[in-house]
């Protein structure tokens, strides 16, 4: 069973931006909700190191169980996970008692490509 309630970032599998690189043109109304959304999440020192744990885990998937050690309580790691999963920016499967986390995909590429100057 999946959980994957997010914003979507990508209408493709490709490795594509979301949105026009912020030096092409101004970004629109509904570009930049979805875009401070992923920022916010990762605004969090918490919630950007658990999202580079699962980014650069093995196999490019991870356990709760191997990521949870960030200083902070379980319930409080599940809260961030949450809201990393809301903002687009990881999906989650659950496999018997533990939920499994990856970088929604295309995610990074897509971020970069908004913060590359366009022509580049």
């Amino acid at each position: 069973m999946s959980n994957t309630a997010s914003l979507p970032l990508l209408e493709t599998d490709e490795a594509a931006p979301c949105c026009p690189p912020l030096t092409s043109a101004p970004l629109s109304e509904e570009d930049s909700v979805r875009m401070a959304a992923m920022f916010k999440a990762l605004a969090d020192p918490v919630r950007l190191r658990l999202f580079s744990r699962v980014a650069s885990h093995e196999g490019g998937e991870a356990c709760v169980c191997d990521i949870q050690d960030v200083g902070v309580s379980q319930p409080t790691v599940s809260h961030h996970l949450k809201k990393l999963r809301e903002a687009g920016l990881l999906t989650s499967e659950r496999r018997g008692t533990w939920v499994y986390y990856r970088v929604a995909p295309s995610v990074l590429a897509g971020m970069a490509g908004l913060l590359t100057a366009a022509g580049r």
